[in-house]
């Protein structure tokens, strides 16, 4: 059995994917064998994994950064919102249910077992693993049934290194807080903790430091500056997209639906430099001078559909149009786009149809049977290799559907407009594969460059690594494992 530890943070969004992603790297460069595990995340940003299934795509890029291929036992719980009181359960990469949170809470006993199960798998397989929580466990009142945080550091005799997030003001409050609530068998179970995003001059916080470990008993393992290049990496969070990004002329503009999915096509985009890629939330109108409009996908789409007309999108699309603008939808977006998308079997919501926007002369039937695959294509228009993976359920057909574009084996996926303006496609992650990227920009007038997405990644989780060995004290922290 591999050595273990948990990074669990003192509340939501305070780094822990980032963290355990450079953990990852940084002691897969010391020569261990590391594998990332989250036993529960929720995430509508999902990847397909080599073995047929379904994770959450932060634990995807802790699997690159640790050099392996993301499996389902990396995320054995993947809950996908698809409303505000419910979400699908994905359980070993599987659909396991839909259910009310309520419900959720109810099944999470039966739910235990499966989750020991891949950890118990994982951890046959590396020689080290660096487990990450979900939320907080200062969050008691869910402690009956955890799986998440405390729960499962009880059930596999894990110990715990938490995070604070300095950057949002009162870090001390956050951990010494945590430590306060906790009841003594978790307390006991955290070792020593890690403050993130300090900006600036880190000897600033020695007194801090000193305040927390004199209060908590546990050891610091550092203070961990601001990781600037952190937007290189691809993206678990909407909210991370919505951040200002380095970005050119070429304006491509992204409704930021209500349950947006998959949403890492956009990163690449992102990584252009003649490229701005902007969120364009509620209540905002789509802006006038977008080169392209890009409807990401979508876990609810008419759901999202009828929100996107109640935005008032539908008439800035059409006004996009008339100024010659151009339009790409993928996966939900591109099902938006059709004349008509019909639930027949009522797989998100009540039986029923609905007219799409009506700029692509195709229509879509949602069906129960989720396709799933990691997938190679080739962009019919120039021949380039396009890798991807798809992710949905439905059936798009239609007679702009003759204009596939891109090519699957013997399959073909999207369809075009006549004038070829308005494009839709199936197919997630193409926008990675850099001669693709390169030649659907050119084709629309942007500017292009000699950016390898990849290479990027790469060097970002390189040097995310660097940061982590100069600021926290990883022998330290190895020892505890």
């Amino acid at each position: 059995m591999a050595r273990s530890i948990m990074i669990q943070g003192a509340g939501s969004n305070v780094g822990k994917s980032l963290i355990v992603a450079g953990l990852a790297r940084a002691y897969t460069l010391r020569g261990l064998s590391v594998a990332p595990f989250k036993p529960q995340n929720m995430s509508n940003n999902a990847a397909v994994t080599a073995d047929g299934g379904e994770i959450g795509r932060a634990q995807a890029l802790q699997a690159r950064a640790a050099r392996r291929d993301p499996v389902v036992d990396m995320n054995p719980v993947l809950l996908k919102p698809e409303t505000d009181t419910g979400a699908q359960v994905i359980v070993q990469g599987q659909r396991f249910a839909t259910l009310k949170a309520r419900d959720y809470g109810k099944a999470k006993a039966e739910l235990l077992p499966r989750v020991m199960e891949s950890f118990t798998r994982l951890s046959h397989s590396a020689d080290l693993v660096l487990v990450e929580g979900a939320g907080s466990p200062a969050e008691i009142n869910l402690r009956a049934g955890d799986i998440a945080n405390m729960g499962f550091a009880e059930a596999a005799n894990v110990p715990v290194v938490l995070v604070g997030d300095i950057d949002r003001g009162g870090v001390i409050a956050q951990l010494v807080g945590t430590n306060a609530i906790l009841p003594a068998q978790d307390r006991d179970r955290i070792k020593a903790y890690i403050v993130n995003k300090f900006r600036g001059d880190v000897t600033l916080f020695n007194e801090g430091l000193g305040e927390i470990s004199q209060r908590t008993g546990w050891r610091p393992l550092g203070v961990l500056p601001w990781f600037s290049e952190a937007w290189k990496l691809p993206a678990e969070d909407v909210m991370d997209l919505a951040r200002p990004r380095p970005g050119g002329a070429f304006r491509v503009a992204v409704p930021r639906l209500s349950r947006i999915a998959n949403f890492d096509d956009l990163d690449p985009l992102a990584a252009e430099p003649g490229v701005q890629v902007e969120m364009i939330g509620p209540g905002r109108p789509l802006p006038g001078n977008a080169d392209l409009v890009l409807i990401p996908g979508s876990k609810n789409t008419m759901a999202d559909l009828a929100d996107f007309r109640r935005q008032g999108w539908d008439i800035d699309l059409a006004a996009h149009m008339r100024r010659g603008g151009h339009v790409l939808g993928i996966c939900g977006g591109y099902q938006m786009l059709g004349a008509e998308i019909a639930d027949p079997e009522g797989i998100e919501g009540a039986p029923g149809h609905m007219p799409g926007l009506g700029l692509l002369d195709v229509a879509t039937v949602l069906e129960p049977a989720k396709t799933l695959a990691l997938t190679a294509a080739t962009y019919l228009p120039t021949g380039d290799a396009v890798e991807g993976y798809e992710i949905h359920l439905g059936r798009t057909e239609g007679p702009d559907c003759a204009r596939a574009w891109l090519g699957l084996g013997e399959r073909r996926d999207g369809a075009a407009s006549p004038d070829g303006r308005i494009m839709g496609t199936y197919l997630h992650g193409l926008f990675a594969s850099d001669a693709f990227r390169r030649a659907f920009l050119a084709r629309l007038g942007a500017p292009v460059s000699d950016t390898s997405y990849d290479a990027g990644v790469e060097a970002a989780l390189d040097a995310l690594a660097a940061h982590l060995e100069t600021h926290l004290d990883l022998d330290a922290l190895l020892a505890l494992a």
